[in-house]
């Protein structure tokens, strides 16, 4: 029996186990396929909301400690590993926003380093934007993380663990009941017990809480997004507008999302999409015109209600406890996610106010039939 068992192989599943195991806890990870291969491979790796202003306390609370967190968490990886998450300072500029007076209000409330700049000043900055934008506001320290790496570099440490068991391609059927208690969970190798049992499965955390009667509001919501590979130096920065992005990774491949789509848990890349994602690149990076990408995929969000995962225990199943439902934005709040459900499971005085993500109160009871 292991102390702990994490049930799901994303970013936020593996920064638990590994969080949990850097505790002294022995970890037992179990993921149902590869690790880091759903969401948290899918995503673009911006370490901010997309659109920071409009969400509540809670989402700001869990990413402004993730932001400052970010940088150590690259170089702990690279060092232990050797594998580089690859943490990339590039700033980002909104470009026409709607809200754009809501942004700068929000900045200057939170003291977040939000200020507007002259269109010509972004040209100058990043010279392959396109024209035609208008206004633009900007944010210098943003960074993003190459979410695949980040997610090789997880996997790695926690092979590196004496104290973690990592199973792969070990789906979870259901949770062993005592008492009514959860001891664990049963899969298609057998049981796997444990005292305390993390739910941590991104979008299909709900379909493994409905086998006790619960109903998580998490649900799949697709996105789509396109690689370009361009010189290294193309693009200086992120862009983001008309709900679409840019991303430069350091070699040169650009990241251009995303859609977002409610299709269930089909994944399967679409022409539409395509169509309208390669038109977004050309209007933010005119040289893109006629270039075709080199990869179109999707992926799975796990989305919640006002974006708020669900961090804690579940109160109907003692030794339950939840860390899923980040929605768009699972890649920036995965560290302060992780370090307040081992500050709650340590009992211990967190590192935020844990109300807001308790699943108490949030989860809806239905008796099985």
């Amino acid at each position: 029996m292991s102390d702990l068992l994490v049930v799901g192989g994303g970013v936020v599943g593996l920064l638990s186990a590994w969080s949990l195991a850097r505790e002294g806890c022995r970890v037992t990870l179990v993921e149902r396929g590869a690790t880091g291969r759903e969401s948290s491979w899918a995503g673009g790796g911006i370490v901010s909301p997309l659109y920071p202003w409009r969400y509540s306390s809670a989402v700001a609370n869990l990413a402004h400690w993730s932001q400052d967190f970010y940088p150590a968490l690259g170089q702990q990886l690279l060092e232990a590993t050797g594998i580089d998450p690859e943490v990339h300072v590039t700033g980002l500029y909104w470009l026409d926003l709607e809200d754009q007076s809501e942004a700068l209000a929000w900045a200057r409330a939170n003291g977040r380093p939000l200020d507007e700049v002259d269109i010509s000043a972004v040209h100058d900055a990043v010279p392959a934007l396109g024209p035609g934008f208008q206004r633009a506001i900007h944010m210098p320290g943003v960074a993003n993380v190459r979410n695949p790496r980040l997610a090789r570099s997880l996997r790695e440490a926690l092979l590196r663990m004496p104290a973690v068991e990592l199973r792969e391609d070990c789906e979870v059927l259901g949770f062993i009941q005592e008492q009514g208690a959860v001891r664990g969970v049963r899969t298609a190798q057998g049981e796997l017990r444990s005292e305390t049992t993390v739910l941590a499965a991104g979008a299909w955390s709900g379909e493994l809480l409905a086998s006790l009667g619960l109903t998580l509001p998490v649900v799949p919501v697709k996105g789509q997004m396109i690689l370009y590979k361009c010189a290294e130096h193309f693009l200086s920065s992120m862009v983001l507008a008309k709900g679409r992005y840019a991303i430069p990774r350091r070699d040169g491949h650009i990241l251009i999302g995303s859609t977002l789509e409610h299709a269930g848990f089909d994944k399967t890349p679409t022409e539409d999409a395509l169509a309208s994602l390669r038109a977004s690149a050309e209007e933010l990076l005119p040289a893109l015109a006629g270039q075709a990408p080199v990869l179109h995929w999707a992926g799975l969000r796990p989305g919640s209600p006002q974006g708020i995962p669900f961090i804690g225990p579940v109160p109907e199943y003692p030794g339950l406890w939840l860390n899923t439902g980040h929605y768009r934005n699972g890649l920036v709040l995965a560290p302060a996610s992780c370090r307040l459900l081992v500050d709650l499971l340590q009992r211990r005085e967190p590192i935020i106010e844990a109300q807001p993500y308790a699943p108490e109160g949030r989860l809806v009871d239905t008796p099985l039939v």
